[in-house]
């Protein structure tokens, strides 16, 4: 007998044939011989009609009655589900998230769970009934029991959250949708089921368009190995298994509370391979990573950098061994790709640079939190470490330093973010669901994302740890950062380029506070640029395949799209072009990688 948690969302419970028929599901899942703990959404367009009764009544509600009022879209759902099982002679009991015992911070509409008291649940379950519970929210540990909502995804977030606590065998998240599908279906109809997929890569599609799994919810699944299962609640089809590593150890105490990094990484044995000066124009990339390919040379970051005029440059690193056969390669390209000199006059140029390393920061609590790599920054700062490069992708910051600082940075690192070991690359723990694996699971688009350019940041350490923590400190999330290669001069100071992305609505703020301190901090202008989007792939099994970087760019070339940043981590390319062409850039690299199918996938309205 099994210990299943299910969650079913709005849709899913949005009338009252919904509600019985999700009854019906509950009902046989009992009788199969499972324990059955159900968490709900609040019914169809419930909470939205909430927030529209509140702003008719108040232009500026608290934040406190506006979770005393959302809270009770879902006690409706618990108690006509917990009557529907009733009416068929099964068992149940509906409790809210404070007679759970879900207890969360004191933060009104955005709570985080700090832990769950199970004792009520335990026996509930012994009597053999079932136990419906209002998602989305929970109850403060002060003495007046305030309640709280969790925010975005909070349904998500309570049902994983749930399954851990009780230690269930897995957890269902039923939704309108047949599972996690190769990429957003109204943009392209022929997109996949996906049998299969890690916490780690589903991390990494937290932007993916149908955005049927909180980032929250995978969190928790990721850190306490709890198997998650998204399926259709309009179906029987089998769904998608997201599958998480045993952590079966980790305190339940702070559940949500838990440190944001949970490992340090390093790597000696890697060199860097700078291309400068390069002509800014479609298939740059293509070509150069195609030849790079060619001779089955694996790549592992690869920074391309904004830069003014008409050329731009791209780094990346590869293992030293291979290094002498990949600067032959951009040695020998060099002139084809740049037959003519930029129209400053300057030619091409293909640096070397063996004496460096690779230190990482990892781990699935880093999403959405702002501060977390200003504060890897800050700590290099701190010991005198410069930044050669950075790198980020949701759940990974990855800086390229000085080799002989490496033992100083992991040291640092360690300290700041409270890590007990380190982790050689060689150690990395990131692993395909099966040998088999494709390189590409899915294709993500990010349309809601602006780009941010700082002129002639100083070149030492301490710079990055200014900016990234100012936004920090005025709580602006970062995604992608990329530090330019080119160094120019000025007044007699090093500088290099800064450029990264935020949200489109963060975006002015940023600006105008970063040019506030430009002239305090020693940088000259800061460049806004709205119209970009970000498309990413994403697949564990790309580890070890060389190619699948020059595949991407190809496809993009082929269809005269250019790249304008780019940035990797192990199991993530991600690269910004123009906001106009973002759809046909995700719909190009869908079909370049083989995902689309011959059927359909049908979504409910």
């Amino acid at each position: 007998m099994a210990l299943i948690v299910q969650k079913y969302g709005g849709t899913s419970v949005g009338s009252v044939d919904r509600i019985q028929a999700v009854a019906q599901r509950v009902c046989k899942t009992v009788k199969a011989g499972n324990s059955v703990v159900v968490v709900v959404s609040a019914m169809g367009k419930t909470t939205d009609g909430l927030v529209k009764l509140a702003a008719d009544i108040s232009a500026n509600p608290s934040r406190r009655e506006m979770d005393m009022l959302l809270s009770t879209g879902e006690q409706v759902s618990i108690a006509l589900l917990s009557m529907a099982l009733q009416e068929i002679g099964q068992p149940a009991i509906s409790m809210t998230g404070a007679q759970v015992g879900i207890v969360t911070e004191g933060e009104y509409t955005r709570a985080r769970i700090l832990n769950i008291e199970t004792k009520r649940l335990e026996k509930c379950l012994q009597q053999g009934k079932v136990i419906v519970v209002a998602g989305f929210q929970g109850v403060t540990n002060t003495g007046e029991l305030e309640i709280t909502t969790l925010g975005r995804g909070g349904s998500d977030t309570s049902a994983v959250a749930l399954a851990a606590a009780l230690r269930a065998d897995f957890c269902e998240i039923y939704t309108d949708v047949p599972g996690i599908l190769t990429t957003d279906p109204r943009l392209v109809p022929e997109a996949q089921l996906i049998d299969e997929i890690t916490c780690d890569e589903m991390l990494e599609l937290a932007s993916l368009g149908a955005k049927v799994l909180h980032p929250r919810a995978v969190e928790i699944a990721r850190n306490y190995g709890v198997p998650l299962v998204v399926r259709s609640s309009w179906t029987d089809q089998p769904g998608t298994w997201v599958t998480a590593p045993d952590r079966s150890g980790r305190s339940l105490i702070n559940l949500e509370l838990a440190r944001p990094v949970d490992g340090v990484r390093f790597d000696t044995n890697q060199a860097r391979v700078a291309f400068l000066r390069i002509p800014d124009k479609p298939g740059i990339a293509a070509h150069f990573f195609g030849e790079i390919a060619s001779q089955d040379i694996d790549v592992d970051l690869i920074i391309q950098s904004i830069h003014k005029g008409n050329t731009n440059d791209i780094a990346f690193t590869v293992l030293k061994p291979i290094l002498k056969q990949a600067e032959a390669v951009a040695t020998a390209i060099a002139p084809v790709l740049c037959s003519h000199p930029s129209r400053e006059g300057e030619e091409a140029e293909v640096m070397v640079q063996q004496n460096i390393a690779k230190v990482s920061i990892a781990g699935a609590g880093m999403i959405g939190r702002p501060g977390v790599a200003a504060k890897m920054f800050i700590a290099l700062a701190d010991a005198e470490v410069n930044i050669q490069m950075i790198s980020t992708s949701e759940v990974k910051v990855s800086c390229v330093i000085d080799s002989a600082d490496c033992d100083k940075a992991v040291a640092v690192l360690s300290q700041a973010f409270e890590i007990d070991s380190v982790t050689s690359q060689s150690d990395i723990s990131i692993t395909s669901p099966s040998p088999d694996s494709p390189p590409v699971r899915g294709v993500a688009l990010d349309m809601k994302q602006a780009r941010l350019a700082i002129r002639h940041v100083p070149d030492r350490p301490g710079t990055a740890a200014r900016i990234f923590g100012l936004l920090a400190d005025h709580n602006v999330s970062v995604d992608m950062i990329i530090q330019s290669q080119r160094c120019h001069v000025i007044d007699g100071v090093p500088t290099r380029d800064i450029a990264f992305t935020v949200t489109g609505m963060d975006a002015e703020a940023a600006q105008k506070l970063l040019q506030q301190n430009a002239i305090t901090s020693g940088w000259r202008e800061v460049v806004l640029d709205n119209a970009i989007a970000k498309v990413s792939i994403v697949g564990a099994g790309m580890l070890g395949q060389p190619g699948v970087a020059a595949k991407m760019f190809e496809a993009l070339a082929q269809h005269n799209i250019n790249i304008q940043m780019i940035t990797t981590s192990e199991i993530k390319i991600s690269c910004v072009v123009n906001e106009s062409q973002g759809v046909q850039a995700l719909q190009v690299i869908h079909a370049a990688f083989g995902l689309a199918g011959s059927e359909q996938i049908q979504i409910p309205a």
